[in-house]
């Protein structure tokens, strides 16, 4: 019997009740999954990145595949999404590489390291470099893949107290606290407790944040959900530096305002982190071999970047900014 009279004669429940038609089947396949984020609710910048994947998910699946989002601590502590996601207790998290140094320092150079990239071109090495490739090479040895989602831009130096050093220090407090930037710190109060506000943070110049994926996990999907899964992450990316940089000129004028005093990092302080950073790198290059196979790669790419940006990107940036506008 030809195909089409078959199809015309059994009707489409009967073809897929036969199993011709099992792509379709797969495609179209409910599907419910969690993701274990390392966030809390309040920040809803950050959490906020990974409830528009998931819900940009669910509308380009028609709400078939549904993803559930947990904040830190709900599911499992903030700090154990690595564990949860390579072991497949959970499928998903929405997390900040870098948290994960202590399992292997090659981890930060998914999200950040002093004096490393800024946003644009941490985004420029994982999708047009090699970034992305060496990254899930890494990654693989954990059972998971990552997809870029998000991106904080360059974060502020962090808030210190103006007086009682001494008596912090007798007490066992701290002398300064650091989170990402105006938004986030006016949220969570900091200004409140310290006076001054340094910048800026040379250690996070474009943090990346990733969703990492189970990877048996994802490749059960069909080929449709893959695709779905890596636009909505994209999507996610964009909006989440979109929106920090929208919202923090605000912020910081709220603070400045207020009372908060703006500081910039000394140059040769920061010329002698630089130096630190750099003797590090060359050390773990000696002795960690993930280390070895991709920071070349970065930092190649990082000179090629700043010859580039030093030229049209930095000079049109100055100029700007001392214009009264």
């Amino acid at each position: 019997m030809e195909r089409r009279s078959f199809v015309r004669g059994a009707g489409l429940a009967g073809v897929l009740a036969a199993g011709a038609a099992p792509a379709i089947v797969h495609a179209q396949a409910n599907i419910r999954w969690r993701m274990a984020s390392s966030f809390p609710r309040s920040l809803d910048t950050i959490f906020g990145a990974g409830e528009l994947f998931c819900k940009k998910v669910g509308e380009m699946t028609g709400g078939k595949f549904e993803i559930s989002i947990h904040a830190g601590g709900e599911l499992m502590p903030a700090f154990g999404v690595v564990d949860g996601v390579q072991q497949g207790t959970v499928e998903m998290a929405h997390t900040a590489p870098y948290y994960f140094f202590g399992k292997d320092p090659t981890f930060a150079l998914g999200c950040a390291i002093p004096f490393g990239l800024n946003s644009r071109q941490t985004t420029a090495w994982m999708y047009e470099g090699n970034g992305l490739k060496l990254m899930r090479e890494f990654y693989a040895g954990y059972n998971i893949i990552n997809f870029p989602a998000g991106n904080t831009g360059t974060q502020m130096g962090g808030w210190f107290p103006g007086g009682e050093i001494y008596q912090s220090l007798e007490k066992g407090t701290i002398d300064a606290a650091e989170w990402v930037g105006p938004y986030d710190d006016l949220k969570l109060g900091f200004n409140k407790v310290a006076p001054n506000y340094y910048y800026p943070g040379w250690w996070e110049g474009g943090p990346q944040l990733d969703i990492y994926v189970n990877t048996k996990a994802y490749e059960g999907l069909s080929k449709e959900y893959k695709a779905i899964i890596e636009n909505a992450a994209s999507h996610a990316h964009v909006d989440m530096q979109a929106r920090y940089d929208a919202k923090n000129p605000e912020a910081l004028r709220q603070l400045v305002a207020g009372g908060t005093k703006l500081h910039r990092f000394p140059k040769d302080m920061m010329d002698a982190a630089f130096k630190e950073a750099t003797a590090l790198y060359n050390e773990l290059s000696g002795s960690n071999p993930h280390w070895k196979k991709i920071y070349p790669d970065f930092a190649a790419f990082r000179r090629e970047q700043n010859l580039w940006f030093r030229f049209a990107e930095s000079s049109f940036d100055d100029f700007m900014q001392a214009q009264k506008l």
